[in-house]
C-alpha cells in the first residue's frame, strides 16, 4: 500500500484555493487543513482578547495559549478556537483583514508554523494556505499555486456576499485584494510565491469542478510514478 501523500495548496485570496483543497482532501479521504482559518482564528481570539494587532510581542504571548482544531461535521468544516466554535467569525472580510495584519509578524509565524507541520505529520493530508509550498511544508509530495486575476478574485468574494445577503462594494473588494496581495507579497516573512516545483494553475474563466478535476489528475499522476 502506498503511503498517504502531503498536499500543499498555496493562493492569494478569492483564488478558490479553499473550495478546491476541501474537494480535492474529500475525493482522496484526506484531512483538510485551512491554515487560514487558523490565522483568522488567531486574530480574532487576539481582538477578542483586547490585544492590539501591531504588538509583536503580546501577540505571541496570546498565540501561544491559543489551541486550534479543525472538525469536518455534517454542516461542513469547522474551526475550533479553545474549545470555541469561532467559524462564523472568520469569513468575513475583517477577519481576512487581521489575519493579514498578524502574519506579518515574524514570531507569530514561527510559532503557527510549527503547529501546522505538527499537524501534517504522517501525510493523508491537503494543506491550503499562502506559503505551504515554501515555509510550511517545503518537502510536500504534491504542491499546487492557484492563481487568478484580481479583478476575477473580487467577482467571486462579491458574489460570495451577495449571496449571504450582505451588501458590499465590488471596487472595494478588488481594492482591498489588491492591498492584501501586496502585504503578503512583500512582507519580509514567509511571503507570498509559488514554489520552484510547484504546478501552477490559473483559475480564471475556470468553474469549481473544472479547478478539482486539474488537480485530481494531477496527483493521480503522480500516485502512478
Amino acid at each position: 500500500m502506498k503511503r498517504p501523500l502531503t498536499i500543499a495548496v498555496d493562493a492569494p485570496a478569492g483564488a478558490g484555493k479553499s473550495s478546491a483543497a476541501r474537494g480535492l482532501a474529500r475525493a482522496l479521504r484526506y484531512r483538510h487543513i485551512d491554515t487560514g482559518a487558523m490565522y483568522r482564528a488567531a486574530a480574532w481570539g487576539a481582538w477578542k482578547s483586547g490585544l492590539p494587532l501591531d504588538d509583536a510581542a503580546a501577540l505571541r504571548r496570546g498565540v501561544r495559549a491559543q489551541r486550534y482544531e479543525f472538525k469536518e461535521t455534517k454542516d461542513g468544516a469547522r474551526v475550533f478556537l479553545n474549545g470555541e466554535d469561532v467559524t462564523a467569525h472568520l469569513r468575513s472580510p475583517e477577519a481576512g483583514q487581521a489575519a493579514s495584519r498578524l502574519s506579518v509578524h515574524p514570531g507569530v509565524r514561527r510559532m503557527l508554523v510549527d503547529r501546522q507541520r505538527r499537524l501534517a505529520r504522517g501525510g493523508g493530508v491537503v494543506m491550503e494556505g499562502r506559503d505551504i509550498g515554501t515555509v510550511v511544508l517545503p518537502r510536500a509530495d504534491v504542491k499546487f499555486f492557484l492563481d487568478a486575476t484580481p479583478e476575477e478574485r473580487g467577482r467571486r468574494r462579491w458574489k460570495e456576499l451577495r449571496a449571504k445577503g450582505r451588501r458590499a462594494s465590488l471596487t472595494k473588494i478588488i481594492d482591498d485584494i489588491l492591498a492584501r496581495d501586496h502585504r503578503d507579497r512583500t512582507r519580509a516573512a514567509s511571503p507570498l510565491r509559488a514554489a520552484d516545483d510547484a504546478v501552477v494553475v490559473d483559475t480564471t474563466g475556470f468553474l469549481l469542478p473544472e479547478v478539482q478535476k486539474i488537480l485530481r489528475d494531477w496527483v493521480k499522476r503522480k500516485t502512478r510514478r
